[in-house]
């Protein structure tokens, strides 16, 4: 009896989902963990949950602006969109509102879909600024080191190219450097405001550096980008470990080695060979007869 109670429940809860469908009026989800993210001016706004019977779609806007929409985050099933050509004024701060809507050629008696609204987004003053390149070079006296810095491309285009961040911020675009003596642990910083940088260097000694965008004028959790690779500058008057490697030093003297265990063993069997040869004859002239 408690079976078919169940069963019929059941039935029952189904039905007036299904009614709800027909009628539009079921519940929709609110998106969770909206999220800007930016990385050298691309930037996605992600969220959450993946939809089942509904859909989302993205809304975004600069204070005081109207509403725009992005044409591939209309009633979609991705919890992403990317708003990185739609964000044409860099400086300006930016909104976006998830709506949870029917899913495509479904409606709803619903005034106004549920929403959630994302923190506010500046690119700016807000995106990650990638890991520069570099290169080292030493001059003549070996006294010098420079550092010549290739500015991070953005996902920015202007004119059919994209622009570097030294395009993007002028003269607000630094670096900061940080170096040291190869084999030491103690550390300099020092800032840049170009994209070249020289160094004093004791003749000789091989540094090692890191370098990372800097932007004062942002706030100060982000005002560094993300750090460069380390390179350390070539090392004169190495010793031959450095210069070679102990595995190749170890494979040289093996090498050696076996070659004189050669040389010795073939003297040893020349020696055995001619005093054997020595005694031979003079056994052979002590039989011959007088």
């Amino acid at each position: 009896m408690e079976t078919r109670t169940s069963i019929a429940f059941g039935l029952l809860l189904f039905s007036f989902y299904l009614a709800g469908r027909a009628s539009g009026n079921i519940d929709f989800p609110k998106a969770q963990d909206v999220t800007w993210s930016s990385y050298n001016f691309k930037t996605l706004l992600t969220w959450g949950p993946k939809p089942t019977h509904y859909s989302y779609t993205v809304e975004f806007y600069g204070v005081g602006k109207d509403r725009v929409k992005n044409p591939h985050c209309i009633r979609t099933k991705n919890t992403d969109c990317d708003l990185t050509r739609m964000l044409s004024n860099l400086k300006e701060t930016y909104y976006a509102d998830v709506l949870s809507e029917p899913e495509r050629g479904a409606t709803a008696d619903i005034v106004e879909f549920p929403h959630t609204r994302s923190e506010r987004f500046c690119p700016y003053k807000d995106t990650l600024i990638g890991r520069p390149n570099f290169k080292i070079e030493v001059n003549k006296d070996k006294n010098k080191i420079i550092l010549y810095i290739n500015d991070p491309i953005s996902a920015i285009y202007e004119d059919d190219r994209l622009l570097n961040m030294r395009d993007i911020f002028k003269d607000e675009l630094k670096y900061k450097v940080t170096y040291r003596k190869a084999g030491s642990t103690g550390k300099k910083v020092q800032t840049t405001d170009t994209s070249q940088m020289e160094l004093d260097a004791e003749e000789g000694e091989s540094y090692c550096f890191s370098v990372r965008a800097f932007i004062p004028s942002r706030s100060l959790g982000k005002q560094l980008g993300e750090p460069s690779r380390p390179q350390c500058s070539p090392k004169e008057n190495k010793s031959i470990f450095e210069e070679y490697g102990l595995g190749v030093i170890a494979g040289a003297f093996l090498v050696v080695l076996v070659l004189l265990i050669m040389v010795i063993a073939l003297i040893v069997v020349c020696c055995r060979r001619g005093k054997a040869a020595a005694r031979s004859e003079k056994e052979n002239v002590a039989l011959s007869p007088a």
